[in-house]
């Protein structure tokens, strides 16, 4: 089976997250809990008209659960490397294989440089539209990608992008996640 790894539990991590996970591909994050969302209260976020940030990164959380992400909290990932059959994730304790690796590490842009990701002038990671880097099958989203665009709902479309440039590969064709209201029952 496909297997996404998102590093980083902010919102563009989630989202990336919660889109691959919903349409079928097995799906880890690893969330040391450094988002900057616990500093945040969004007053600006699209359909939310006033949630503190850490209540937000819990709603996400749950939302991701469900949708059966499984949640590595607060274990950090040390280095990504590229095998023959995709990436191998390591953590201080652990090693995990991926086909897709989605960098969500806000400014710290480390795994994705040691990895060999192109950096702008600017530092950060560059990404196709798609938020594809330089190394195929890798994503780097949100604050890993943009200087100074750092909105919660800049950053959760990011993901989206990512996850369905995931899902489109696959897939094999250009994918949408479109629900319908009987999705939904």
């Amino acid at each position: 089976m496909t297997h996404v790894i998102v590093v980083g539990g902010g919102p563009a991590g989630l989202s990336a997250a919660l889109f691959t996970a919903k349409n079928g591909l097995e799906t880890t994050v690893f969330d040391t809990d450094e988002t900057w969302m616990h500093k945040a209260h969004l007053f600006n976020y699209l359909g939310i008209e006033s949630e503190d940030g850490s209540a937000f990164v819990t709603d996400a959380r749950e939302q991701v659960d469900e949708f059966g992400v499984e949640r590595i909290q607060d274990e950090e990932v040390t280095a990504v490397t590229s095998t023959d059959e995709g990436f191998e994730v390591s953590t201080e304790s652990d090693e995990f294989d991926a086909d897709y690796v989605v960098f969500a590490t806000g400014t710290d842009r480390s795994l994705a440089t040691d990895l060999g990701c192109e950096t702008t002038a600017d530092d950060t990671v560059d990404v196709t539209i798609d938020m594809e880097t330089s190394v195929t099958d890798t994503y780097a989203v949100g604050a890993t990608a943009r200087v100074q665009k750092w909105q919660a709902i800049i950053s959760a479309g990011d993901g989206a992008a990512a996850a369905l440039d995931v899902l489109s590969k696959e897939k094999g064709e250009r994918f949408h996640d479109f629900d319908v209201p009987a999705d939904a029952e």
